[in-house]
């Protein structure tokens, strides 16, 4: 593939995300938006949350104590600290800093 093909593509990729980034705001700006649409922008966040960390436990060894306890350490972890300062970005990465040194370090 050329230059010109690549620099060709990548531009229309980016116009193309651009625009279903910002059509909702083109088309609500100034408009309260559908009850749909904020009832998804309400529930849809735990209720991806709640997958995440279902899909990330499917494979937990529940039955062999190095591979339950590092993961209750760092669910306790995230929870605490969630509940502690309300933030979801620190409350993933010091409950992954703490499973992977848990995992790397001492089982």
């Amino acid at each position: 593939m050329t230059t010109s093909k690549l620099i060709l593509a990548i531009f229309s990729m980016a116009i193309v995300i651009f625009l279903t980034r910002a059509i909702p705001f083109i088309f609500y700006y100034k408009k309260t938006p559908p009850k749909a649409i904020l009832y998804l922008g309400a529930n849809l966040p735990p209720a991806m949350m709640v997958i995440i960390t279902v899909y990330s436990l499917k494979d937990v060894a529940w039955m062999q104590f190095s591979g339950i306890l590092p993961t209750l350490l760092a669910i306790v972890t995230v929870v605490t600290l969630h509940l502690w300062k309300r933030n979801y970005l620190l409350s993933i990465i010091i409950g992954t800093l703490v499973y992977m040194f848990l995992v790397q370090l001492i089982f």
